[in-house]
């Protein structure tokens, strides 16, 4: 009787920390999701910056050479 009573206890605690394994596992990956999606939005946020500054430069240049 003693040796199934902590069979149970055993084996529901190693089912409670299956669970808090599982639970873990998939906040890994929802937070390695959202860096990978973070990196990207960036990747894009340079991308339209370089280009709002070649349009700048453009621009600048533009203005120099009808200056003179």
């Amino acid at each position: 009787m003693m040796h199934l009573r902590r069979f149970c206890t055993v084996s529901l605690l190693l089912i409670l920390s299956g669970c808090g394994a599982g639970e873990t596992a998939a906040t890994a990956t929802l937070q390695a999701e959202q860096a990978k999606q973070a990196q990207q939005q960036m990747e894009q946020l340079k991308q339209q910056i370089d280009q709002a500054n070649a349009a700048n430069t453009q621009r600048l240049q533009e203005a120099i050479d009808q200056a003179q």
